[in-house]
């Protein structure tokens, strides 16, 4: 005989699947946009048409988790480049928008494949790329020598007082630029004295941490921090006490990149990508909002600086670096399992001496 509680559970569980069927209250996984909190604009993500309705997780890692579990079929995706690059990409479908990526700038193509060899099919559409800054707070000191570059963070003023990225591949590219070495070169990394130079690096730590770093600046627990232009670039216009800068040897590049999983549930159709919504992103009024945010689409510059004209003169060049800054700026590609090991090896060697 069948108990009252779960015949409740039953009369539950169908009305769930009547309210699916038979109304559109809620759209379906196949329209869903899985995103990480704070990593779309809020002015952008309210203007998503309908059918399409957001996800937003609390971690990247809850939605790969999702996405490689089949636990939701995902219409589209936000994520950053380093963790799409871990998506399997045979999970991915061609993002079939060229007219879309032909009004961006060439240096889009690789994250639109991601980072895939030249003539690959594009799987991502790239909305918005930066680089790294170092963010001062209350040290004019140190904000007048910042002709020494990342060099900067080894002033010994800053020992304890440093907070760097949770990635090791970041720190280890920092401290490849401090020695003057190109870190795209397949030979940095025998470098001699790169370990050495990895090692006073992290020594200078008060902390790695990409999540809370910026809070132990703002409460004067440190004097300086690593972090990517778009957190960056909104304190920047409400804090007086905070200076910013790109050291002229560049920096590794941040995407945030939008990506098509392929349905797993066979002869799902997928609904068609929301067209108008990304070209809103960047177009007037709506790319303006998505600048004071700090995400900066990669369109062509002589399209950027028209509208970077109205900006104070020391964000500009933190939004869309100079060509020469630029074009030292470089992409953090997939790695080979034997690039990995070997990057992971300095690493290690550098944090145990």
């Amino acid at each position: 005989m069948t108990s009252r509680r779960h015949l409740l559970q039953l009369l539950a569980s169908a009305g769930g699947l009547m309210a699916a069927g038979g109304c559109r209250s809620s759209a379906p996984a196949a329209s869903t946009l899985l995103a990480v909190k704070g990593q779309l604009p809020k002015a952008w993500l309210k203007q998503l048409p309908s059918p399409w309705q957001p996800k937003l997780l609390e971690e990247p890692q809850q939605l790969l988790n999702l996405v490689e579990q089949g636990t939701l079929e995902p219409g589209l995706l936000a994520l950053g480049d380093g963790w799409a690059q871990q998506l399997d990409h045979a999970r991915l479908k061609p993002l079939e928008a060229d007219a879309l990526l032909a009004q961006l700038a060439p240096l889009a193509a690789a994250p639109s494949r991601l980072f895939a060899p030249p003539g690959s099919v594009p799987v991502a559409f790239p909305w918005a790329f930066g680089t790294w800054l170092v963010l001062l707070r209350s040290r004019a000191d140190l904000d007048r020598q910042r002709s020494r570059g990342w060099e900067l963070l080894l002033d010994p003023s800053l020992k304890g007082r440093l907070v760097l990225p949770s990635s090791p591949r970041v720190v280890i590219d920092l401290a490849l630029r401090q020695l003057g070495l190109d870190p795209a070169s397949s030979s940095a990394l025998e470098a001699p004295g790169l370990i050495d130079q990895v090692r006073r690096l992290a020594q200078q730590a008060l902390a790695f941490d990409d999540s809370q770093g910026l809070n132990l600046l703002l409460a004067a627990e440190a004097d300086a921090a690593v972090v990517p232009s778009h957190q960056a670039i909104p304190l920047l216009q409400k804090d007086p006490r905070l200076t910013a800068f790109l050291p002229e040897t560049g920096s590794p590049l941040w995407w945030q990149l939008l990506l098509r999983p392929a349905p797993l549930t066979q002869g799902q159709e997928l609904p068609p990508l929301p067209l108008e919504w990304l070209r809103d992103g960047l177009t007037a009024p709506l790319l303006d909002r998505l600048l004071a945010a700090g995400w900066v689409p990669p369109l062509p510059r002589a399209q950027l600086e028209p509208l970077l004209r109205s900006w104070p003169e020391r964000l500009r060049g933190l939004l869309l670096p100079p060509e020469p800054v630029l074009s030292r700026c470089t992409n953090l590609v997939v790695l080979t399992g034997l690039e990995r090991r070997r990057w992971q090896a300095i690493w290690d060697q550098a944090l145990s001496g």
